[in-house]
């Protein structure tokens, strides 16, 4: 277990207080409340490592670091509530139907955090990320089928989807700009399981492999998994397609998943960038800020709690203050581009 987190300068500055910020500030005060003693933040009345993990890169993403600030007890504490959920295997949390969904959101946030901290933090942390990104490897589908290079629900299986899949490339990709070892054709691979959810006639991208009905959620995953990729893919025909799908269908309040497409649209128009966020960003904006309730929250129909809606939504809204790493525009690319 790490001893001390030491926070290294933050990538960026968030904006003086506005409507945005005050909203994000507001969301972080409902989740500091809605903390558990041990660290945890609970889904369905149970702590959860998952929602932990996207509670804490909420306060990550809006600049609250461990060490600093009024909240660095509760990401502190976050932290140290995942690292005590790895199992012996390299899991984090309980074999479950939803295993791999926590063990990625889990492995992304640790990841973030050890390029957040300072040299020595990250070393401590990474004998544990290097244990967990060998069983996101281990869990990928290799069978020549349209589910080659994704992930699904569990650890074994034949099927994979797109959700369970950004997640892990997410947590993947993080990794690998620690310097952990993720071999560059099983990133390969996964984008294309990837492609092979994406409609050619629409340029969405849908829940798994095949023909299928494309989304908002499944498409901001597909945008945002290829454009974190490489530069081979960045601004690529298939991601600006898909970026122009979003435009035309605009994300409502009422439609299923909504804070987890919001999420995943927020980051994938924002990697875009020019027109494409530019058009985007009011829109969502004013979808997240309408909707937050006076003490903070976020609430909808949805099953998964306050506080996971609340992280989402903070994510979503924070993205242009650009201080998680994973999600760093590369503003050199977006230039060659013009």
């Amino acid at each position: 277990m790490v001893a001390v987190l030491v926070p290294c300068p933050v990538f960026a500055q968030a904006p003086k207080k506005d409507r945005l910020s005050n909203s994000v500030d507001r969301g972080l005060a409902f989740l500091a409340v809605m903390q558990e003693k041990n660290g945890a933040w609970q889904l369905h009345g149970m702590d959860n490592p998952a929602v932990t993990s996207l509670a804490t890169m909420a306060f990550l993403s809006a600049g609250h670091v461990p060490g600093e600030g009024p909240y660095q007890s509760h990401v502190e504490k976050g932290i140290r509530y995942v690292l005590t959920r790895e199992q012996s295997s390299g899991a984090f949390g309980l074999s479950d139907f939803m295993e791999m969904y926590q063990h990625g959101i889990c492995t992304l946030m640790l990841c973030e955090v050890a390029a957040m901290m300072d040299a020595k933090t990250s070393k401590e942390l990474k004998p544990k990320l290097e244990k967990a990104v060998k069983l996101i490897l281990q869990a990928q589908r290799t069978e020549n089928n349209l589910h080659r290079g994704g992930w699904r629900y569990q650890i074994w299986g034949i099927d994979a989807d797109m959700s369970v899949t950004g997640w892990q490339i997410m947590a993947l990709r993080s990794a690998r700009n620690l310097g952990c070892d993720v071999p560059a054709d099983r990133i390969e691979s996964a984008m294309q399981y990837v492609l092979n959810c994406r409609d050619p006639r629409t340029g969405g991208f849908s829940y798994m492999a095949g023909p299928g009905m494309v989304n908002s959620s499944c498409t901001g995953t597909g945008i945002l998994a290829l454009e974190l990729v490489g530069k081979r893919r960045h601004h690529s025909r298939e991601t600006l397609q898909a970026g122009s799908w979003i435009l035309k269908h605009p994300l409502r309040h009422d439609e299923p998943y909504f804070f987890y497409a919001a999420y995943y649209t927020s980051q994938a128009m924002f990697q875009l960038g020019g027109n494409y966020w530019a058009a985007y960003r009011p829109h969502l904006h004013k979808l997240l800020l309408d909707g937050q309730q006076r003490n903070g929250s976020w609430l909808n129909n949805e099953p998964q709690g306050a506080a996971y809606n609340t992280a989402m939504a903070i994510l979503g809204l924070t993205v242009e203050y650009r201080l998680l790493p994973i999600y760093q525009r590369d503003e050199d690319a977006d230039a060659d581009k013009k």
